[in-house]
């Protein structure tokens, strides 16, 4: 089977009503483009998982500040096809935002409690576009799976409470982050970095691995942990943290004291000009998944 670029809604709802009908489940990974290694991990297991890989590609203008932050993020769709083709990929749904916002388009879908948070908070309307696109991808597509990276923890955990409330018959699969050699998550907006830059950015994860190896020896102050973490942020003088939160896992309520529960720990910081997100759970080992899959949401 060669691999299909569809750019109709009703087009993309024909082929998964075909799979439907023959009670094929159809694996959905949600992008912006701008594909790497991560997004291929997400794609590998969904092949895995499901008879028919999905991969959506829609830059959302909803989620950026402004319409020049829009235009500049990263699209080539010809490079995103040669790297899906080997993989085993089935579709790739890549809808103009015409076909996903026509024009008097009026409905949105907001996630309350979890979408003023974190990303929310500094980037109000970020959460209700993401939800919103990914309900009506999951209206379009109909998937039993759709995977999510932890790096996106926030979104990952909107979408579960989406699929939950509105009793959707989809299951949310979240993969761990992917990460350089240096520990860099990969991220489509890692190609805005220098050369320096990119030898500054690792930073963000030594700081967070800093808090793991605190947690892991002990400690379950949540005020130490964030000390310890803006401390190793503070030697790099490109970096500069917007916000640092350790939260719960489900409602993303900050917490004091870690014990007994599991904590994710979610960090924005600028490195030069270039906005990096990034995060790590940390969990006591009795509450630990036992299937091996991230406890988010």
């Amino acid at each position: 089977m060669v691999m299909e670029i569809i750019t109709r809604a009703a087009r993309m709802h024909s082929v998964s009503c075909k799979f439907a009908a023959e009670e094929k489940p159809i694996g959905l990974i949600p992008t912006m483009g701008a594909l790497h290694e991560g997004h291929l991990t997400l794609v590998r297991e969904a092949r895995r998982m499901a008879d028919a890989v999905i991969v959506s590609i829609f830059v959302n203008p909803t989620l950026f500040r402004d319409e020049e932050e829009y235009k500049s993020f990263p699209h080539d769709l010809a490079r995103d096809a040669d790297l899906l083709t080997p993989i085993g990929v089935d579709y790739i749904f890549a809808p103009s935002v015409e076909e996903i916002f026509p024009k008097g388009f009026a409905t949105w879908i907001t996630v309350e409690g979890l979408s003023d948070k974190l990303e929310g908070a500094v980037r109000p309307g970020h959460l209700r576009g993401a939800a919103t696109v990914l309900t009506t991808f999951f209206n379009i597509i109909h998937p039993k799976f759709v995977f999510m990276g932890q790096k996106d923890a926030q979104q990952t955990i909107v979408a579960k409470k989406l699929v939950r409330d509105l009793h959707l018959p989809v299951e949310i699969i979240v993969m761990p982050t992917v990460r350089d050699e240096n520990g860099l998550a990969l991220s489509s907006r890692n190609q805005y970095l220098s050369l320096e830059e990119l030898r500054a950015a690792p930073v963000i994860y030594r700081a967070l691995h800093q808090a793991e190896e605190m947690f892991a020896e002990g400690e379950r102050s949540a005020k130490r942990l964030k000390r310890a973490i803006e401390k190793e942020m503070e030697k790099e003088p490109l970096a500069r943290i917007e916000y640092l939160s350790i939260t719960d896992t489900e409602w993303l309520e900050p917490i004091d004291d870690l014990s007994h529960r599991t904590a994710l720990v979610s960090i924005a910081a600028y490195i030069g000009k270039t906005r990096l997100t990034d995060n790590v759970i940390l969990d006591d080992s009795a509450y630990k998944s036992k299937s091996g899959r991230l406890k988010l949401g």
